[in-house]
């Protein structure tokens, strides 16, 4: 492999800057190198494609050397292979999708600004819901007002035209409109679709985050690519300056490169757990909205579930009302039926109160968790 085979040509060929023994700048990085190459079957052949361009190089400078000169050729085929190195790794780098480098996720940012908004629009559901029930409250206190007028008619113990204030709390409680109105409703829906459309594309993404976590072998690859073909660069240098046989300019050369060259290993390393934490904080920040998301969308089938039963209860309560509307006579059994659905339709409202109040809570609790994991997020 690349690592092996440097080694012992540098031994020989190269000045005492680059030779690779044991303390050697590089002999750590070449090492892990050699690692990846034996694991990893497409390192392999980027691995001999480097050792092949590197060799044709050198023999080819080599034969310069032995007729004291270096001919254009010889130096077309060190441009030549540098050309065709960078290439190599720009294909290693295009199979990662490029986007290693992307300092800003885009699709990250969009659905983090979804989130939000769409919380908001969830918090001017709640207090949407809110107001109904102000109006259910209100129709609740006609009802009860006319079961109260009842109480005082029924006192007098005469049927049919005594109930004249009952009966007209009756017919008032059953003017009112529905509490819930069509607005209501075609918001409720709306909400509803873009959370569960929310939710949807955090499950897509964090689909993704987990295969690209899973994929990291393939960054290891890049971060290998990058390292060898600036090694075979500086190797490839070296041996023109000394091919020119000037060793003042060989020790400058190698000395000069030698320290940018011995941080690549680490830089790409570096490179590798920076890409890998920011990997991290997006799922992160993914997990605390999906979490947000499912938890909302709970909570607006349970509003959905609550509303369903008051409606059946209001219904049931107006054709009480106009039961004993069309029958004066029968107004104390339609009275008797009101009064078991009454305190009913008060638990259920008090209930979706409850249930808007700590939907509202939890909204602005996720909102919180998903602003820390922003904060905390590297990228």
């Amino acid at each position: 492999m690349m690592g092996g085979q440097s080694s012992k040509a540098a031994s020989t060929d190269v000045p005492l800057p680059m030779k690779m023994g044991n303390h050697s700048l590089y002999a750590s990085d070449l090492s892990s190198y050699e690692a990846a190459c034996v694991e990893d079957p497409s390192l392999q052949s980027f691995d001999a494609t480097i050792q092949e361009r590197t060799g044709r190089v050198i023999t080819s400078l080599a034969h310069g050397v032995e007729v004291r000169s270096l001919s254009i050729d010889s130096l077309k085929e060190v441009t030549g292979s540098m050309l065709e190195m960078n290439q190599e790794v720009v294909k290693v780098i295009l199979e990662c999708k490029q986007d290693i480098w992307n300092k800003k996720d885009q699709e990250l940012f969009s659905l983090v600004n979804d989130f939000f908004e769409n919380s908001l629009h969830t918090l001017d559901f709640c207090n949407a819901l809110e107001k109904c029930l102000k109006r259910a409250r209100e129709k609740q206190i006609i009802v009860k007002s006319a079961m109260t007028y009842f109480e005082e008619e029924s006192q007098n113990g005469v049927e049919g035209s005594v109930y004249l204030k009952t009966l007209q709390e009756l017919k008032s409680f059953k003017e009112t409109k529905d509490p819930f109105t069509e607005e209501f409703y075609s918001l409720f829906h709306s909400i509803y679709k873009q959370q569960a459309s929310m939710l949807k594309k955090l499950q897509i993404k964090k689909q993704k985050l987990d295969k690209k976590l899973k994929s990291l072998k393939t960054l290891r690859r890049v971060s290998n690519a990058i390292f060898v073909a600036a090694f075979v660069s500086v190797l490839i240098f070296t041996v023109v300056a000394a091919a020119l046989a000037a060793p003042p300019v060989v020790t400058a050369l190698a000395g000069a490169l030698s320290v940018p060259l011995g941080s690549v290993g680490k830089w790409c390393n570096s490179l590798f757990r920076k890409y890998e934490t920011a990997l991290k904080g997006q799922k992160e920040i993914i997990s605390s909205m999906q979490v947000g998301a499912y938890i909302t969308l709970t909570d607006l089938d349970n509003i959905r579930v609550s509303i369903d039963k008051l409606e059946i209860e209001f219904e049931s309560l107006l054709q009480n009302a106009e039961f004993a509307l069309r029958n004066e006579g029968a107004v104390r059994l339609a009275v008797d039926e009101i009064k078991k659905k009454i305190e009913t339709f008060a638990d259920i409202i008090e209930s979706l109160s409850e249930q808007a109040d700590k939907c509202s809570r939890q909204i602005r609790r996720a909102r919180t968790v998903v602003l820390q994991k922003i904060i905390k997020y590297p990228g």
